[in-house]
């Protein structure tokens, strides 16, 4: 790797791009760059951007937020996915929760909703109504 791709990953990593978008643009591969970016103290959460700008965690682009709504940390769906492809470490998925079912007594999972009941819609309707008949 060169001075002037180091420079340049420096200068990329700092304006909040990705590793895979300044590897595409330097040709070099992303691993080079991540690699070099861990040891230099690269890595997002070390790197304080140095615009006000809201950019796109994975590739570096400019993102406007609407107002009212949820930050947006990403562009588009295939950085986001590419982006959490790339960083399984930072998955925390502690939102699976186990379960019986209180109509037919098998076991299952649901994530997100600590309070469910029954494993499927039909069994709801079978505990809660007595089988759902005609009205």
């Amino acid at each position: 790797m060169t001075d002037e791709q180091k420079e340049k990953i420096i200068r990329f990593r700092s304006m909040g791009r990705g590793y895979a978008a300044i590897g595409k643009e330097l040709g070099i591969s992303k691993d080079t760059v991540k690699s070099f970016c861990r040891r230099n103290s690269l890595t997002s959460a070390d790197i304080l951007v140095q615009d006000d700008k809201d950019r796109c965690r994975e590739c570096g682009v400019e993102i406007k937020q609407r107002p009212k709504m949820k930050k947006q940390v990403f562009c588009c769906k295939a950085c986001r996915e590419k982006w959490w492809t790339e960083h399984p470490e930072r998955i925390k998925q502690k939102a699976v929760y186990e379960f019986t079912c209180a109509q037919c007594g098998k076991a299952f999972t649901a994530y997100g909703n600590k309070n469910r009941k029954y494993c499927s819609h039909e069994c709801y309707i079978v505990g809660r109504f007595g089988g759902g008949g005609n009205g």
